[in-house]
Order: structure tokens, then sequence, then C-alpha cells
């Protein structure tokens, strides 16, 4: 017999599973069909690892650094073994968390592989699950409707598809049970950036190599020309333009070399390991599209702004989608679809309103439009850049490198884009959202009282700035 549910979802990442419980919320009866873990790629593979091990290597950083702030330490040193078992802490935390949450909201949990089915016996129409259990057997699950949040895996470069030994991928690094010499990251973008900080600070010899002109490329590009030179005073070696030689790559007994061209000729690039960071893939292939009507466009589903496919009774969220591929991201157009489902008010946004967050160091975090996104875009704009080295709370904290930019329509003084790079940037990038999101001017955001001496009186002066009245320069 078939379980039969309000909204059946395949998928329990944070797209997912935000969207049970918001179904759940509103009354529904819900299941999530989850081949291994609540919590997906974000909490398992992604999000928080990463982010406990940046949090040790900060704590790490920051106690080499003590001698600028008048406490001497000796004899520092570091326990990779441990590092890794505090990560797995704080995921198991979390995990738990959410598993309470599936019980209190009486979300079921159906694990095992989940493929979608055409008209049966269950369902006059496609939309139904099979799924396939650990044990083999095969379970049926029915949902008047259907979210498909089956999220992206990693992407390869051909040529060079991880081994887990020479090559890693996002997945295999953050299993490591020690820390090579040297690491070659392939990939500029944020996964890169974020791991060449953490194996920077851990003190591995890094050098990071991108096929574009820039690190960073979907960033502002006075973000990646400031990243770039924060790591390269750090000692990372950053190489932009590259086109690496695949069929060069060869292995020996301590690691591997490949040639490459670059803007300045070719060279040959030596490391114990590589770590291939080229973006991801989306989850679109063998859940059973090829039963249903949904369009899938350039490997990825093709929604309306509700997130609802050519099937109506069909919806896709998050990673699978397309679109802007982060957690947050997911977790709103979960949202939307089921109080869409639900018939409620309906708050979609645009891409460009989802803030962006790189928790590497310096920190990068920004909304909005690019520059050059908002020139492209027709708006003619005006801008104020304020570093944090004009800013107290940064001077005293030991991190004056960085800054706050904005973009305003110089026509009609509307917040085009928010962009920072420095200390706490991720945290900070939430009143630059509300401030877009209520469409306040950016003179509006600067005559609000900030505290002193905080960072957030960076993202004051340069609203005031754009207008041509910053305090502190």
């Amino acid at each position: 017999m078939a379980i039969q549910v309000d909204v059946a979802i395949l998928g329990g990442g944070p797209g997912g599973y935000t969207a049970a419980i918001r179904a759940a919320q509103q009354g529904k009866s819900v299941a999530i069909v989850e081949m291994d873990k609540v919590g997906g790629t974000c909490l398992h593979r992604g999000c928080i690892p990463s982010k406990a091990l940046l949090r040790s290597s900060e704590v790490y950083r920051t106690i080499l650094e003590s001698a600028k702030y008048g406490i001497a330490v000796d004899q520092v040193s570091f326990d990779f073994g441990a590092v890794q078992h505090t990560k797995l802490e704080k995921v198991e935390q979390l995990h738990k968390g959410l598993q309470g949450l599936m019980k209190r909201y009486g979300i079921q949990i159906i694990h095992g592989k989940g493929r979608v089915i055409g008209p049966s016996i269950f369902s006059p129409r496609s939309g139904a699950l099979a799924v396939e259990l650990a044990d083999g057997e095969t379970e049926s699950v029915v949902g008047q409707q259907l979210i498909i949040a089956t999220g992206s895996r990693t992407r390869s470069v051909p040529g060079l598809e991880p081994d887990g030994r020479f090559i890693l991928s996002s997945d295999h690094a953050l299993e490591l049970d020690k820390l090579p010499e040297s690491m070659l990251i392939v990939g500029g973008g944020v996964i890169g950036v974020e791991w060449a900080t953490l194996l920077h600070d851990f003190g591995v010899q890094v050098t990071i190599v991108e096929l574009g002109a820039r690190l960073l490329p979907g960033e502002d590009a006075e973000i990646s020309l400031e990243m770039t030179r924060q790591l390269t005073k750090r000692g990372v070696r950053v190489l932009t333009g590259v086109e690496l030689d695949a069929a060069s790559y060869q292995t020996g007994p301590t690691g591997f070399s490949i040639s490459a061209k670059t803007a300045d000729g070719s060279v040959v690039l030596e490391g114990e390991q590589m770590l291939v960071s080229v973006g991801r893939i989306a989850n679109c292939d063998d859940i059973g599209l090829e039963n249903t009507d949904v369009k899938v466009k350039n490997n990825v589903i093709v929604v309306n702004e509700f997130g609802q496919t050519s099937e109506p009774h069909i919806y896709a969220i998050g990673d699978v989608i397309g679109g802007v591929q982060l957690a947050h991201a997911a977790a709103h157009e979960g949202l939307v679809a089921v109080d869409h489902i639900c018939g409620k008010d309906i708050y979609p946004v645009a891409a460009h309103q989802i803030p962006r967050c790189i928790y590497s160091y310096p920190e990068v975090a920004s909304y909005g439009y690019t520059e050059a996104s908002a020139v492209a875009a027709g708006y003619e704009i005006k801008k104020s850049k304020v570093p944090f080295a004009a800013i107290g709370k940064a001077i005293v904290s030991g991190h004056p490198e960085g800054f706050v930019k904005v973009i305003a329509d110089k026509a009609t003084d509307d917040i085009l884009g928010v962009h920072i790079i420095g200390e706490h940037a991720t945290e900070l990038i939430s009143e630059a959202s509300l401030s877009g999101w209520l469409n306040a001017a950016p003179w509006e955001v600067g005559a609000m009282v900030h505290p002193h001496p905080t960072l957030s009186e960076a993202i004051a002066e340069a609203m005031m700035g754009v207008n041509g009245r910053t305090i502190s320069l």
C-alpha cells in the first residue's frame, strides 16, 4: 500500500526540510524521501562542516597573531584529528536538532533512492515516487503535490577526475585525516577561496589557479582585486587566466605535476594534492523526470517564480533549478513553493536580491548588483567606498583591511548593490539586504544612528558617501 500524503518532497536538504516544516505548519501531511541524511549537502558535506573547519583555522591564526595584541603564547600547535572531531560534533549536534524538528512536526522520513513515476494504480497523474529502500524493497509515496529538491553534486574537470588520493573534490577534502604539505586549488570561486584560506591558515603551501581573468568572478571587480591582494600578501600564490593541460598530468611518489598556460607563458605546477573546485552540477538525472512533462533546460529544471514546473502539481527548488545555488536561497524557494501550494501571500525574491557570503579571510558578502552588472542593466550609478581602516572598531580589532562599497541609482537614489570585504562581512550584509528589501535610500540608512565603535559604522559612512556626506574620510 502506498504512503499517501499531501506534500511529498524528494530531497531533505535545506530547501526540502524547510519546505516540509512550512507545509506541516499549514496542516499538511508531509513525507521526505532522502537517500542519505536529512540536512543534505549543506549540513553534512558543505556549509556547516567547512565553516567548522574555518572556525578552527581562525582560532589557530588568531593565536599565532596574538603578539600584536600584547599576548605572548609559546609553542602553539594544532591536532588536525581533533579539528576534524570538533567538526563532526558540530554537524551531529545540528543533525540531532533537525531530526527533532522532523519529529515535532510529524514529518515522515523515508530513507532510500526516490524516482518520479508516471501515472499508476496509486496516482492518475505523474508525480508519485518509487523509493528503493536500503534492504532492496520498494516503497511507493504519493503526494497531492510533489516538491523536487535533489540538490547538486561537485563538478569535475575532464581528465582530472577526483580519485581521493592526488585529486580531491570538496567532499574528499572535508574528510582528510591529515593535511598535505602543498595544495593546488583549481577554481578561484567561492569554494576555492574558502579552502585557500583554511589550508593556508593551517600552514599548507597553497596555489590557487583560475581560468578566468580574476578570482571570485561573480563578485564586484573591486572585491576580487582586494581578495587577490590580501591572499597574495599572506603568501598564497594566485594565478589567473590559467589553462591546465590535463593530458600532461602525472603522479609520482610524493605528489603530482601538471603543465599550464598562463599569460606569461607555460609553467609546470606541482603539489602533493590537487583540490578541484569548479562549481556544481544539478541532480536532474536518474530521478525519473523522463516519466513526466517537467521541462529541463541546460541540465536544470525549468520553473516559474513560484517554483512550479510545467506540471502544475510538481514544484522544484534549490540547486536543481540553477540560479543562486546557496542554502538560504533554497530554503526561501521552499517557503515560496509551499505558500503557493497553500494559496498564501507570496514574496518571491529576485536572484540579485539574495545576499551572497564567502567565509574566507577576509570575509566577503554582497547584496544586489555589482557595479558592472548595474551599468549593464542600464542604470546610471553613483557609488561610494569606505575602507575599514577609517573605522575605529576595525582598528581596535586589528583587522583594518577591506572596505564597504555602495552602488545607487543616480536617478531614483535606490540602493542597487552593497559589497563588503573585511572582518564579519557575512554578519554585516543583512543590514544591506533589509535596506534593499524595504526600498530604503542610502541617505535613510546613513541617517539611522549606528552605535560607536562598531564595524556597522562603515555601512553608514558608505551610504552617506554616495551623496558626498561621509564623515570619516
